[in-house]
């Protein structure tokens, strides 16, 4: 295409994305079946990005009508993604999963799938707000963001994906630490401690590890349990010397005449002798 034709083009879906907006201006506008799909598509992108960008459930229409006008079309596929994307936007989650798998399960093969299944991990992701509230849509973000890092770990979206299933992760951890805080502090001892071995064997990577470690030695120490409060110490000393946490549990043991070293053969030490001296077996 010569660059003149190219600028004839532009200048002629301009033109005629305007005058859809100057009829969708006036009172009535012609039935969509007069356009075709490219200029209905383009009205639903000028709606999005210029028509007015702060409700972008008004391009909706468009989009959903290419689908209906202009069935299996390549412009009915991009209009299903831009549903989706618009859907997402508008934050109507579920409606954003729904077209987002419609796409996938129509158009598996096509380029924009990946793009389409972050899109239902971004609708999870995205609801994800208090730690208190219950952690269900945590567990399905993580399984989508999962999915997305598996089966297209080349794309683009594969990073992005694995910085937002890292916060996920220590999302869930949060949530074990704020339920084991109020056991420990309503001294319920033997609930908080089995809330934060959670944090400790199964969100280890995470940055709520260190203060599971404190706690634990703190609820162990007011068990009377001194075996499992030294080991958690020692842990903590071998992995987080440098922190706060480490010190603090330090303080405690300290004043109970104990020193922070693995003993006895609870699931503590199990964890300190492969963690630290790697004895797996």
């Amino acid at each position: 295409m010569t660059r003149g034709r190219s600028a004839a083009v532009r200048v002629g879906s301009l033109v005629l994305v305007s005058a859809l907006a100057a009829c969708a201006g006036g009172n009535k506008e012609p039935p969509l079946e007069n356009f075709t799909a490219e200029e209905i598509y383009k009205r639903g992108e000028y709606e999005l990005e210029v028509g007015n960008p702060r409700r972008p459930e008004n391009a909706l229409r468009y989009f959903s009508e290419v689908e209906r006008l202009y069935p299996y079309s390549e412009w009915a596929k991009r209009a299903l993604i831009m549903e989706a994307f618009t859907q997402h936007r508008a934050k109507d989650y579920e409606a954003a999963r729904s077209s987002a798998q419609r796409f996938i399960d129509t158009y598996p093969g096509d380029e924009d799938a990946a793009y389409a299944k972050y899109l239902l991990a971004l609708s999870y992701y995205d609801q994800i707000d208090e730690v208190g509230r219950d952690q269900g849509l945590t567990f399905q973000a993580l399984q989508a963001l999962r999915d997305v890092i598996e089966q297209y770990p080349d794309s683009e979206y594969a990073r992005s994906a694995m910085l937002k299933f890292d916060l996920a992760f220590d999302h869930l951890a949060a949530k074990e630490m704020e339920i084991g805080r109020y056991y420990l502090k309503k001294r319920h001892y033997t609930a908080a401690i089995n809330r934060f071995r959670v944090v400790v064997e199964q969100f280890q990577t995470t940055t709520h590890t260190p203060e599971a470690l404190l706690r634990l030695t703190e609820a162990y120490l007011a068990l009377g349990i001194t075996d499992e409060a030294q080991t958690a110490g020692a842990i903590l000393g071998h992995n987080y010397q440098s922190s706060p946490f480490y010190q603090d549990a330090y303080k405690l043991l300290q004043a109970r005449g104990l020193e922070p070293e693995s003993k006895g053969d609870s699931w503590l030490a199990r964890i300190y002798r492969q963690v630290i001296k790697g004895e797996w077996l």
